[in-house]
């Protein structure tokens, strides 16, 4: 059996009673705050865009677009509600198997096959339940065909997010729409060249346009393939086909029989973010935050702050100075000072007009990203980091970390994944409709039709 109709055979023959029921609890953990996350990106320019576009485009109304009253086509929601999901650049995170990659870090899983399943789910008048499953195959098989790539794919360029998330969006959206196995082996090889991105676009508008279009491509390649459109049925594994032309080969052991053995979201998990930016830098701010609150350091008492990563994590956090929130949320020097002036790093630090404010770019000077030897020594497939804070009186404040909240070793709370929901949820819908949306997802295997939940979601009363 080829690579491809392995995929295409497992995703169709998955079941509820299939998936552990740790597995179904992180997945509904994940399923809250993406959700939450779709709400999140309301008030940022591009998602105003891309409304904005859509609504120009596109007439009919088959699907909602989350915190607004506006419904689009499927595939157009998908994108819509996708790129709203990575907009802040706080979604979660997979981690690698392989000790080569680079962060030990691969995709964001959740944000294409939510923004893909969630379309698909209210298209076809999908129950929770069906969701659920459905998303679940999406991650597995987003997961391990990313986690099997040659760690050359991402180190040279390419947003593996975009690449890789178009296959777990068609494998949700195929499953919901119900396709025959022929079926979804075409629409495998119909996603495939529709995901794309390059992390030369990491803090622009289009980084977050990756993974929506990702989520699209899903339920395009979808339908397209219900339609009777075809393509090739060994787009995974061919000579010219996505391992080989993307990433230069893949490691077979890393896939093959390996989807749902175990399941990604219990080794080696998923990554929920604590913090609205790039996550190579939580452990860091985690560091600094428990350094600042444990010590009360205020900002006109601190010298220098100093980030010590390994030599590879400066080629992602790329801004030394930033000039705008997109910029920031790439700047381990922002991270430091922010962290130090307000004690806090959330959804509204990441605004441009607190990047740009005086107290900021005065305090940013005092702050860098440095390559620590020790660290550097010990490889690139960590995010260990270094945070030491030189006060003006001399002390010297100093605190290592490896793994941030929402990492599996040190997993969030109901509590904290709840805050994080409304924090988001508030850009966009009220409170009342806010707790009832989390409501409804807590018991979301119960949940008659997704429309219901949608509807709370785009902030409709009863």
């Amino acid at each position: 059996m080829s690579l491809t109709a392995y995929v295409a055979d497992w995703t169709l023959g998955l079941g509820y009673d299939d998936i552990p029921a740790s597995v179904r609890q992180k997945a509904i953990e994940h399923i809250l705050d993406g959700y939450g996350l779709s709400l999140s990106g309301h008030d940022e320019e591009g998602h105003a865009i891309m409304r904005h576009y859509i609504a120009t485009i596109e007439c009919k109304g088959e699907v909602q677009v989350f915190g607004t009253p506006l419904r689009t086509s499927a595939d157009a929601a998908a994108l819509v509600n996708g790129l709203a999901m990575h907009a802040m650049d706080y979604d979660d995170t997979q981690l690698s198997t392989n000790p080569e990659s680079v962060y030990g870090l691969l995709t964001h899983p959740t944000t294409p096959v939510l923004g893909a399943a969630s379309a698909a789910a209210e298209l076809v008048g999908a129950s929770g339940r069906e969701l659920l499953v459905a998303y679940v195959a999406g991650i597995e098989v987003a997961c391990r065909i990313a986690d099997a790539a040659n760690p050359r794919h991402y180190n040279e360029g390419f947003h593996s997010t975009g690449t890789m998330g178009a296959f777990g969006a068609v494998a949700a959206a195929g499953k919901l729409l119900k396709l025959t196995r022929e079926q979804l082996i075409y629409a495998l090889g119909i996603a495939a060249p529709l995901g794309g991105g390059f992390r030369e676009n990491f803090g622009t508008m289009s980084k977050p346009l990756h993974a929506g279009h990702a989520a699209r491509a899903g339920v395009m390649a979808a339908r397209l393939a219900q339609a009777g459109f075809n393509a090739t049925t060994t787009i995974l594994e061919a000579k010219r086909g996505f391992y080989r032309a993307a990433a230069g080969g893949y490691e077979p052991a890393r896939i093959e029989g390996k989807l749902g053995k175990p399941f990604f979201f219990d080794d080696p998990g998923i990554s929920i973010k604590p913090y609205p930016s790039g996550s190579l830098s939580h452990p860091g701010q985690d560091a600094v935050l428990e350094l600042v609150r444990e010590h009360n350091i205020q900002a006109e008492d601190v010298e220098e702050a100093i980030a010590g990563t390994n030599s590879a994590m400066p080629n992602a956090l790329i801004y030394a100075r930033p000039q705008t929130a997109l910029e920031a949320k790439f700047s381990f020097p922002y991270f430091l000072a922010i962290a130090i002036l307000r004690h806090k790093v959330g959804l509204a630090e990441f605004k441009d007009e607190v990047v740009l404010s005086p107290e900021v770019q005065e305090f940013l000077p005092r702050c860098h990203h440095v390559v620590d030897p020790e660290i550097d020594a010990r490889g690139f497939q960590h995010m260990e980091t270094k945070i030491t804070i030189r006060m003006k009186d001399g002390r010297v404040f100093e605190k290592t970390a490896m793994a941030a909240t929402g990492h599996p070793m040190k997993p969030m709370t109901r509590e904290q994944l709840e805050a994080k929901f409304f924090e988001c949820a508030a850009l966009a819908i009220d409170t009342e409709q806010a707790r009832k949306a989390a409501d409804v997802i807590w018991q979301l295997d119960s949940l008659k039709d997704v429309s219901e939940l949608h509807r709370l979601l785009a902030g409709e009363r009863d």
